[in-house]
C-alpha cells in the first residue's frame, strides 16, 4: 500500500516502514492488513460545564492497536492539535515501540482536542474524570494502561485512577501508571524516557568508538524528555550540550550550558525557557529551526513530530540522531537521511525508556510492590541494552539503518505472536 494514502505523516512513516520489515520478513499481505489495522477505536464527546457557567464540548479518543503480546499501553495527551488520525498513529508506534524492547504489551493511545492553558485547574480536572469515564468501559488493568503523555502528568493520571476507582469501586494500582509516588507511581517514572534516549546514545557512541566527553549535542524540545536526558547526558556522561529549544524559541551557546541551570530556570518560569537569554548573555538566541541544522554530533529531536522534513534534512550537521520525540522524522526526511549515511536511532528504540519504567510501575501496582530507584535504573538499562544490541546487530547483517531494523525486530515479534495464537474463531 502507498504511504502516500495516509495523510497523517506519522502513520505514513509507521506504516511504510511496516511494509519494508514485511517485504524482508516475507509476510504475506494479509498479515500485513492485520498489523496496520487498529483492533479498536473509541471517540468520545466531553461536555463540560465550565468555570463561568456555559458549556463546552470537546473530542476524546482512545484507540487499540494490538493486544497481541499483551494488554494496550499508551499515554494519553491533551493538544488542540489532537486527531483521530494521530492517535491512531501514536497507538501503532506503540506496538512497535512495546515490541522492540520486549515488553508484554500492544500498542494504545488517547488524547482530547484541548489546550491545557486555556482551562483552568477545575475544568481540567472534570475534563479528566468526564473522559475517563467515558472511555472506562476499554481501560482495565488488564485490558489498556493509560499513562501521560503531551501536557497531562502524574495529577492528571490520579484523576483518571480516582474516577475509575469511584466506578468500580475499589482501587487498583496496576490500572493506570505515570501516577503520583504516593499512589503507587514508581521511582524513575519521570526521568525514564529521558535516561533511556540518553542511554541509546550512549550505546551508539560506544559502537562508533566516539569518547562522549568530545560530543556536542543540541536538543530540542526541552520539556519533560529533553530535559532529563541532557542533565542525564552532561552529568553521566560528560556530553556537552550546546544548544536547547522549546516552544518559545531556542538557544545556542557553542561553550555549552549547565543543565542545573536551564533547568531552575524553567522551573522558575512555568517550565519554559523564555528570556533565558536575559539570565545567561552567552546563549544565543535562535530558532528552532536553526537548531536542526546546528553543526553538534547529537541531535536529540524531542518536541512534537514532523520536525525533520524533506524541507531541512538536507542541512542536518549532527553525526547522530536520537529521536526523543514521537515521530519527529518524516518518511521522506528519513530517506534524506539515510542517503546521507546519518545514523538515526528510531523513537520507537530511543523514547521506550518510558513504556519500559511504565511496565515495571505495572509490574509493581499487580504485585503491591515498591522497587528501590536503583532497581529500577539498573533493569531499565539491561532492557534498553539489550534492545539496542538486537536491533544494532539486525542493522549490521542486512546492512539497513537502525530504524529499518528496529522496525523488523517488532514486526517479527508481533506477527510471530499472531501466527502463534491463531485466528479466532
Amino acid at each position: 500500500m502507498n504511504a502516500q494514502a495516509y495523510q497523517d505523516p506519522m502513520l505514513a512513516m509507521a506504516n511504510t516502514q511496516l511494509e519494508k520489515a514485511a517485504v524482508r520478513l516475507g509476510l504475506d499481505a494479509g498479515m500485513q492488513a492485520l498489523l496496520r489495522t487498529p483492533e479498536r477505536k473509541l471517540e468520545v464527546s466531553l461536555p463540560i460545564k465550565m468555570d463561568d457557567g456555559s458549556l463546552q464540548v470537546f473530542s476524546g479518543y482512545r484507540v487499540q492497536h494490538s493486544t497481541a503480546r499483551g494488554p494496550s499501553k499508551g499515554g494519553i495527551r491533551y493538544h488542540s492539535s489532537v486527531t483521530f488520525e494521530e492517535v491512531q498513529a501514536l497507538a501503532t508506534l506503540m506496538t512497535w515501540k512495546c515490541s522492540v524492547v520486549g515488553i508484554p504489551f500492544g500498542g494504545g493511545k488517547g488524547g482530547v482536542a484541548v489546550s491545557v492553558k486555556s482551562l483552568s485547574r477545575g475544568e481540567l480536572e472534570r475534563l479528566t474524570r468526564r473522559y475517563a469515564a467515558s472511555i472506562m468501559s476499554i481501560i482495565g488493568s488488564r485490558r489498556d494502561i493509560p499513562a501521560p503523555d503531551v501536557d497531562t502528568d502524574a495529577q492528571i493520571m490520579a484523576w483518571f485512577d480516582d474516577t475509575l476507582a469511584m466506578f468500580h469501586g475499589y482501587a487498583d494500582p496496576a490500572v493506570v501508571t505515570g501516577k503520583p509516588l504516593g499512589l503507587g507511581g514508581s521511582l524513575g517514572r519521570e526521568e525514564a524516557t529521558g535516561r533511556g534516549l540518553a542511554q541509546c546514545a550512549g550505546f551508539a557512541l560506544e559502537k562508533l568508538a566516539i569518547d562522549p566527553a568530545r560530543v556536542t549535542v543540541a536538543v530540542q524540545g526541552y520539556g519533560k524528555v529533553g530535559r532529563s536526558g541532557a542533565e542525564i547526558l552532561q552529568n553521566e556522561y560528560g556530553c556537552q550540550i550546546v544548544a536547547v529549544g522549546d516552544v518559545t524559541g531556542a538557544w545556542y551557546c557553542p561553550d555549552g550550558f549547565d543543565t542545573q541551570d536551564l533547568g531552575e530556570w524553567a522551573r522558575s518560569h512555568g517550565g519554559l525557557l523564555q528570556g533565558y537569554e536575559t539570565h545567561n548573555p552567552q546563549a544565543r538566541l535562535i530558532t528552532n529551526e536553526q537548531l536542526l541544522t546546528l553543526d553538534v554530533d547529537i541531535l536529540a529531536p524531542c518536541a512534537l513530530e514532523g520536525q525533520i522534513t524533506a524541507r531541512n534534512a538536507g542541512d542536518i550537521k549532527a553525526r547522530l540522531i536520537v529521536e526523543g520525540a514521537n515521530g519527529p522524522t518524516t518518511a521522506e526526511g528519513d530517506e534524506i537521511l539515510n542517503q546521507r549515511g546519518i545514523m538515526t536511532i528510531p523513537d520507537i528504540l530511543a523514547n521506550a525508556g518510558g513504556v519500559t519504567v511504565s511496565y515495571f510501575e505495572w509490574v509493581q501496582g499487580l504485585q503491591f510492590q515498591k522497587w528501590r530507584l536503583a532497581d529500577v535504573r539498573e533493569r531499565l538499562l539491561e532492557v534498553m541494552q539489550e534492545s539496542f544490541d538486537t536491533v544494532w546487530a539486525i542493522s549490521q547483517s542486512h546492512q539497513i539503518g537502525m530504524r529499518e531494523a528496529a522496525f523488523m525486530v517488532a514486526v517479527d515479534r508481533v506477527a510471530s505472536a499472531i501466527q502463534t495464537r491463531g485466528l479466532f474463531p
